[in-house]
Parts: structure tokens; C-alpha cells; sequence
């Protein structure tokens, strides 16, 4: 029998337009007018190309900015995985909440708002502002059997995709993917090993700062999840259900969400990007919508985005999640379609061509 969140999730699927090939040359035709030699902005000039088909408007108007942090936690932290307790989560998600972390700074500087929620806390969080989408309290333990149960991990889809819905209503054009879940990067890497086929010695790292034997524990750790959950690499919502995390299922839902409302989505490091593979395993159709911002200090980022066949905008050897990475390149993503806008043509300048 189908669910209705299943049939919820296809609706919203359905409403993801396929990428706009015609404006997208005329974003390029426009581009190569401007006073500069053609190419000569680089991805910049992709970025507007990008936008103009995703969105379907030569110049679209992103002013109203969201970063959605994702907020869960993570039964495989008695596997000892993490530098930090399992209560820094629900601590961290109260220092959003009250704008006191790196986030909530880069958002204030781009113009955004940032939405924490709790899709999957361990803790009863009770703070003014902390959007409640509460799935389960916390995974269980991924190295002794499945994080969650199937409809468990669709109905933290869906919760994602309602609140992009939601957003979208009020006018925000623009997202962010963030998250806060202490040992989500160990969830991550099973999910990328899995999707990618890759070895967990390959995208496994140090995430929050585990020295060398916490790191060989973890690799073991996530061979063990694999080993004993067996998830379906065909399957995105059994990779999840087995092997994820509840943030994790909440940000794919938040690039199914964009895409099914015309939005451009900006992904910050690994978690998000790991959130991306099983979006697109869902349907390749959210691909021209997304936007990878920088290349995490994660081991297994690059390989993760050439998954994804996404280049990152930024290298600033970044590694902290939350959605910082992605907050920065809001300000590209403004100066692309500035340039665009208000850069005077050969002809408008009296300039030769080449």
C-alpha cells in the first residue's frame, strides 16, 4: 500500500520543471555582450547561466534569502565516533536559536534568515523559534541495525519539502542547506560508501577533530553498518532508513523542495552534499537546481561532489557545517546576476569588440 507522504513526495517531483535550455542561451547570449572578454568571469558567468534555466527567468529575483539548518541526532555515537557529547547538538541548536553562531553571523551579513529544526533530536528542546518537525529521537545505533524505519526516513523527506513549501509561500527564492547533528559525518560517510561504492577508508574523515584511532574506529564503524544493514544502493530511501540520519533525509527533502518550486539551493560540505546524492538518486531532475559551495576539509568531499558532477565555488579549507560555507556564496550569487544586470554591453558603452 502506498502512503500518502509517498504520494506527497511524488506530487512534489512532479511539480520540478526540466532546466530551461532556452533561456539559459540567452543568460549566455546576453553574457558574451558585456564590456569583457568572452568567458572572462568564469563561473561567475556559468552561475547566471545556471539560474536563468533553473529558474526559468533571465534575471530572477533572490533577495529573500533562507538558510535551513536540519537538527538530529545519532544512535552511533556510543560507537565513541565523535570529539563531542551527543548533548552539544541540542546546545549548538539553542546557539542558533539566539544567533550566537557562525551561521547566524554569515547569514546576518548576506541578508538571510536562518530556520533551525529539529527533525530528529534526542533532546525535548524547548526555545522560542526552533521549528518542531520532530520524526523519532534520535537513530539508532546504524553499527548494530537500521537508523530507522522506512516511513520514518520518508516522513523526514517530506518534512523538508513542506517547509520549503512553506518558505516559497513567503517569497524566499534562495536556500541553504545546514545541519547540527553530532555524529552525522560517520552517517554520511556510510551513506556516500554506499551510493558512490566507495571504501569507507576513502570517505570516512575526522569530522569534528577525532585523532588517528578514533578515525580507524570509525572507518570500522561504518563497515560494520554496511556490513550488518546490507541497504540497497538502488534504493535511496533504504540507504537512508539503514544507514542516515534524520537531518540528513530532512535536507534532501529541502533540495526536492527548491527544485519542486523553481528555487536555486546552495549545498554547504559533506552532510549537505551526502543529502544531495540521495536527492538526486530520487530524481536527477533537482540536480540543475543545486549549487555546491566550497570543498570541505572532510576527507571524501571531492570525490562526493564528482559524484554529483558539481564543482565547488570556494576552497577555504572549511569544515564546520551549520550551513556556513553555502551562507558565503550567497554574496556570488547576488554579484553573478549584478554583473549581469548592470554591466554595460559593447554597444550601450561605445566599446569595439575584439
Amino acid at each position: 500500500m502506498v502512503s500518502n507522504q509517498c504520494i506527497q513526495l511524488g506530487q512534489a517531483i512532479g511539480r520540478i520543471r526540466p532546466f530551461n535550455e532556452k533561456m539559459a542561451s540567452l543568460a549566455d547570449r546576453h553574457s558574451d555582450r558585456l564590456t569583457k572578454p568572452p568567458g572572462s568571469l568564469g563561473k561567475l558567468e556559468r552561475m547566471a547561466r545556471q539560474l536563468a534555466g533553473a529558474t526559468g527567468e533571465m534575471w530572477p529575483d533572490l533577495s529573500r534569502k533562507a538558510v535551513i539548518v536540519m537538527a538530529a541526532d545519532h544512535g552511533v555515537c556510543a560507537e565513541g565516533v565523535s570529539a563531542f557529547p551527543q548533548e552539544v547538538t541540542g546546545q549548538m541548536v539553542v546557539n542558533f536559536l539566539k544567533g550566537g553562531a557562525a551561521v547566524n553571523v554569515l547569514a546576518r551579513q548576506a541578508g538571510a534568515d536562518v530556520y533551525c529544526v529539529d527533525v530528529g533530536m534526542k533532546d525535548d528542546v524547548r526555545e522560542e523559534g526552533l521549528i518542531r518537525r520532530n520524526v523519532k529521537r534520535g537513530t539508532d545505533n546504524i553499527a548494530a541495525g537500521p537508523a530507522m524505519d522506512r516511513e520514518e526516513a520518508i516522513a523526514a523527506v517530506m518534512a523538508g519539502v513542506a517547509l520549503v513549501d512553506e518558505l516559497a509561500q513567503q517569497g524566499y527564492r534562495l536556500f541553504a542547506t545546514g545541519e547540527m547533528g553530532i555524529g552525522n559525518t560517520t552517517a554520511s560517510a556510510a551513506v556516500v560508501s554506499v551510493l558512490t561504492g566507495l571504501p569507507p577508508e576513502t570517505t570516512v574523515g575526522r569530522g569534528t577533530g577525532i585523532d588517528d584511532a578514533g578515525r580507524v574506529r570509525k572507518v570500522e564503524v561504518v563497515e560494520r553498518a554496511i556490513a550488518v544493514n546490507r541497504p540497497d544502493p538502488t534504493d535511496a530511501f533504504d540507504v537512508l532508513a539503514k544507514v542516515g540520519g534524520l537531518e540528513i533525509a530532512g535536507l534532501a527533502g529541502v533540495i526536492i523542495g527548491a527544485a519542486a518550486n523553481g528555487c536555486p539551493v546552495v549545498l554547504d560540505g559533506y552532510i549537505s552534499s551526502a543529502a544531495a546524492l540521495i536527492a538526486k538518486q530520487v530524481t536527477e531532475m533537482t540536480l540543475p537546481f543545486m549549487f555546491a559551495s566550497h570543498l570541505s576539509q572532510e576527507q571524501g568531499h571531492a570525490k562526493l561532489l564528482e559524484a554529483l558532477g558539481l564543482s565547488p565555488l570556494l576552497h577555504l579549507d572549511m569544515r564546520l557545517g551549520e550551513g556556513t560555507g553555502a551562507v558565503l556564496c550567497f554574496s556570488l550569487i547576488d554579484a553573478s546576476l549584478r554583473l549581469m544586470q548592470e554591466m554595460a554591453t559593447f554597444e550601450s558603452a561605445g566599446v569595439s569588440r575584439k
